[in-house]
């Protein structure tokens, strides 16, 4: 594990990248977003004693959002599943709170989830009723045509 000093307006990562470390908030803030249509959504401030960037150790995805340094900031980087579980067995207190935040994290997912199906089954099933060929005014959409 190595520390290293990122001065305030500095991006950490950036979304889509390759990187494989995660970070731990030594002193500062970091800000996590993502970027739809040129539109900057936060999805959080971070504060010391705060991680990020923990999947790029579980998975070989590019990272989903962007990280930047809202202050100047120090950061604990770990680079690898090892220094990850090497770091865990020395801190367990550490360990309890990584493991209910990420819990955390992965029900707020499972609700975001959740709602986005619920619109998405509503949107089809408006859509499907669309389809049963009455226009708005009642009317056929369909054309008739005569059997020769």
């Amino acid at each position: 594990m190595s520390q290293i000093s990122i001065p305030a307006g500095q991006r950490i990562f950036k979304e889509g990248e390759m990187n494989n470390a995660m970070y731990i908030i030594l002193k500062g803030n970091v800000e996590i977003f993502f970027t739809v249509n040129n539109s900057q959504t936060r999805l959080a401030l971070m504060k010391p004693g705060d991680f990020f960037g923990e999947m790029a150790l579980f998975s070989s995805n590019p990272r989903s959002a962007t990280a930047r340094a809202v202050t100047s900031s120090e950061l604990a980087t770990i680079e690898s599943k090892q220094q990850l579980e090497n770091f865990l067995v020395k801190n367990p207190k550490f360990a309890a709170k990584m493991v209910s935040i990420m819990a955390d994290r992965l029900a707020k997912t499972n609700e975001l989830l959740i709602t986005s199906m619920e619109n998405s089954v509503a949107k089809k099933i408006e859509f499907s009723t669309n389809l049963d060929g009455e226009g708005a005014d009642g009317e056929s959409n369909v054309t008739d045509f005569e059997n020769s």
